[in-house]
C-alpha cells in the first residue's frame, strides 16, 4: 500500500482554543502562537479547546501565519482526524495515480484537476469520469475520548455549491459513462453517528436522490492519518446519502 508522505513530518501540539473561523491559539513545545485553520467548517460537535493537534510548518515570507492545523485527536487512540479539505484533493489524486482507487475508476489514462462541466468547476476528471470530492466535518464518526467535551448542535446551511455540482454530475451522464460523488474521511470511522441535518436538508436530499436515479455513483474512502503521512484504509460504495 502506497502512503502519501508529507514533505516534513507534522508537528504535534495542542489547540488551546479557536479564536476565529480561520485561526486558533495553539501550544507547541511550551510556546503559544496563532495557527491557521484550513477549514471554515466547525469540527463536529466538539468544543475546540485543549485538543491535541498536528500542524504543518510553512517558512514563507508571504504568509502571516506559519502553521496550519492539519488534524486533531478526538479519541483515546491514535486515530487522527484530518481537517484540511484542500489536502483531500491531493490525497485523492495520489491514490488514483497509485491505482489504489481502481475500484472506483479503473480505466483511465490521466487524472485532471479542476475541470469545467457546465456552469461548475468540478474537482477531477479521471479518464472520462467526472468526480467531485467532499470532506464532511460537521459530524465526526469516531468514538470520542473521555476528555472530549461536546457542544449542543447548531443549525447550519448546506451551500448551493453542493446542489449545483450534484446536478452537473447527473447531467454529465448524458454524454459520459460515469460520474462519482466521493466523500473523503481523513480518519478511520469507529462509531457511526447520525448526520446533522442542515436547514436545506430536504432540498439537498432530493438532489442526492435525483442524482442517484440519473446514475451518479456515491463512494466513500477512509484514511489512516499519521504525522508522517496518510494511507488508504478503506474504499466502499456509500449508502449514507
Amino acid at each position: 500500500m502506497s502512503a502519501y508522505i508529507f514533505e516534513k513530518p507534522l508537528i504535534r501540539g495542542t489547540m488551546i482554543k479557536r479564536t476565529s473561523q480561520f485561526t486558533a491559539l495553539v501550544e507547541i513545545n511550551g510556546e503559544e502562537l496563532t495557527a491557521h485553520i484550513p477549514t471554515t467548517n466547525r469540527i463536529g460537535d466538539v468544543e475546540n479547546k485543549n485538543l491535541p493537534c498536528l500542524l504543518s510548518y510553512h517558512d514563507d515570507s508571504k504568509r502571516k501565519l506559519k502553521y496550519d492545523i492539519e488534524a486533531v485527536l478526538l479519541s483515546d487512540d491514535e486515530n487522527w482526524v484530518g481537517i484540511n479539505q484542500i489536502l483531500s484533493n491531493r490525497l485523492v489524486e495520489h491514490f488514483f495515480n497509485t491505482h489504489e482507487l481502481d475500484e472506483i475508476v479503473s480505466d483511465f489514462d490521466s487524472v485532471q484537476r479542476e475541470v469545467n462541466l457546465g456552469i461548475s468547476k468540478l474537482d477531477f476528471k479521471v479518464g472520462d469520469t467526472y468526480l467531485e470530492v467532499k470532506t464532511p466535518l460537521t459530524t465526526i464518526n469516531v468514538k470520542y475520548g473521555k476528555n472530549i467535551k461536546t457542544l449542543p448542535p447548531k443549525p447550519f446551511s448546506s451551500t448551493d455549491r453542493m446542489v449545483k455540482h450534484l446536478k452537473e454530475l447527473a447531467g454529465s451522464l448524458k454524454d459520459h459513462e460515469k460520474a462519482v460523488f466521493l466523500q473523503v474521511f481523513q480518519y478511520r470511522i469507529t462509531e457511526k453517528k447520525e448526520r446533522l441535518r442542515s436547514t436545506h436538508y430536504e432540498e439537498v436530499s432530493q438532489t442526492f436522490r435525483d442524482a442517484g436515479k440519473a446514475g451518479v455513483e456515491f463512494w466513500e474512502i477512509q484514511m489512516d492519518f499519521r504525522p508522517e503521512g496518510v494511507t488508504l484504509f478503506s474504499v466502499m460504495r456509500s449508502t449514507d446519502l
